[in-house]
């Protein structure tokens, strides 16, 4: 179960919590975040013995060093909460939810597992469906088949984001996908289809981030 920008580790340590038997690892670009949340993790295993040895945090890019970490069919489940919504059209690229990342989120994902995205920018929500809907290798889940995933409320209330957008009164909007089987295509292979998805890219390529 990967946490990408798990920020300050709230939802990584929620779901540890929740999801015993799975390991959780948040993943965050920042050294200082990414050393704060290994030091919360190693505290909270010495104050609550036996807890949290599934949880564990990595410092990286995401956007780019993904796939190299993880191989076909090897997440659960995959969750992007209050991402940088990146209002300017030239860094639409550096959106973490988009068609071509998308591509390489089915990549990792194993089938029917699940791919969860949160925000308080309905403008950025309306880009999370629109860029998945558009997908063929993810379909949307309703809210009835969402409504007792425990890791949905995990997501709204957990992260420190989430807890300072309630404290400000604002909304949250929220989808929720899963990895579908491949569509019946042209292309003869998976790996094929990951190529095309790359080559028909119409983003901006994705700023380089430090």
């Amino acid at each position: 179960v990967l946490d990408i920008g798990c920020g300050f580790g709230g939802l990584t340590m929620a779901l540890a919590r929740l999801l015993p038997d799975e390991r959780i690892l948040g993943m965050e670009i920042r050294a200082k975040v990414t050393e704060y949340v290994r030091l919360r993790i190693v505290a909270h295993r010495k104050d609550h013995a036996g807890q949290y040895e599934n949880a564990s945090v990595m410092r990286t890019n995401s956007m780019k060093y993904l796939i190299n970490y993880f191989g076909k069919g090897s997440i659960h489940k995959l969750f992007f909460c209050f991402p940088d919504p990146h209002f300017k059209r030239k860094n639409w690229g550096r959106r973490i939810v988009s068609r071509r990342l998308l591509s390489e989120y089915a990549y990792v994902l194993k089938l029917h597992s699940k791919l969860y995205c949160i925000t308080d920018v309905k403008e950025l929500h309306d880009w999370h469906v629109r860029e998945c809907d558009a997908h063929p290798l993810f379909r949307r889940l309703s809210d009835d088949q969402t409504n007792n995933d425990p890791c949905v409320e995990a997501m709204k209330v957990e992260t420190e984001e989430g807890k300072k957008v309630a404290r400000n009164g604002g909304s949250k909007h929220y989808a929720v996908y899963e990895r579908i089987e491949m569509p019946q295509t042209e292309l003869t292979s998976v790996d094929e289809f990951f190529q095309q998805a790359h080559e028909d890219d119409q983003y901006p390529a994705e700023t380089k981030q430090e």
